[in-house]
């Protein structure tokens, strides 16, 4: 009997200790989610924004089109063509005036004074008769021999008042023999009295005036026209 009570005694603390055991205990707060204080003491992580393009809303320096040089253009009737220089406009040549005239030189042999015409080209007067002379000291054909050899030096030369002045320089290898003379004198008188406002001709040996231009003729002060 007192075995049975005890049985029963012992039962009922077996379902009062299984009663107070059956209570679930609060659930702990998980270490994987941050408590709400946590959370608001955090910085918040700044959210990326989409890039956008610059060239989306405004056009870039490089593709917008340059206007400021049309403006400039336009500005003066639109005219767009390139300026050219002063040194693109043709210029006139110096030697605008071409003539021809009438030469005198000899034979090889020194016989006589034979003819012959050249075409000359000059700016003025004063130059038409510096290349006359210049012209008298050359010649391309071998039958024609000049008298006034390119040793001689043309110092000036210009007309006043229908006297032409001739100042000449003379080396000795310029010299001719007494023949040779009268020519080289008689061809300066032909050549340049076919210019008719030549009315006389005053030849001078450097600047001064000489008896005779290579020792064996009378030289006159001034040659005339029409002795």
């Amino acid at each position: 009997m007192n075995k049975k009570y005890w049985m029963t005694g012992m039962l009922a603390l077996l379902l009062v200790f299984s009663a107070g055991c059956g209570e679930k205990p609060a659930a702990a707060p998980s270490e994987t989610e941050p408590s709400q204080e946590t959370a608001a003491m955090l910085p918040e992580e700044p959210q990326e924004q989409p890039e956008t393009p610059n060239d989306t809303n405004e056009p870039s320096e490089q593709n917008s089109p340059d206007t400021s040089a049309t403006n400039v253009n336009s500005g003066a009737g639109g005219d767009n063509s390139p300026e050219t220089g002063s040194e693109d406009v043709t210029s006139t040549p110096a030697d605008s005036n071409k003539a021809n005239i009438t030469l005198y030189y000899t034979d090889p042999e020194m016989l006589g004074v034979k003819q012959s015409s050249r075409e000359i080209t000059y700016t003025d007067e004063q130059d038409k008769y510096k290349k006359t002379f210049e012209a008298l000291q050359q010649s391309d054909d071998a039958d024609l021999k000049p008298l006034w050899s390119e040793a001689i030096t043309l110092r000036s030369i210009g007309l006043d008042g229908g006297e032409l002045t001739i100042d000449i320089s003379k080396p000795a290898e310029a010299n001719l023999g007494a023949g040779g003379e009268m020519y080289a004198l008689d061809a300066l008188r032909q050549t340049f009295f076919q210019f008719e406002e030549v009315q006389a001709i005053e030849l001078l040996l450097e600047g001064e005036k000489v008896e005779s231009l290579m020792g064996h003729v009378e030289l006159e002060h001034p040659m005339n026209r029409n002795p």
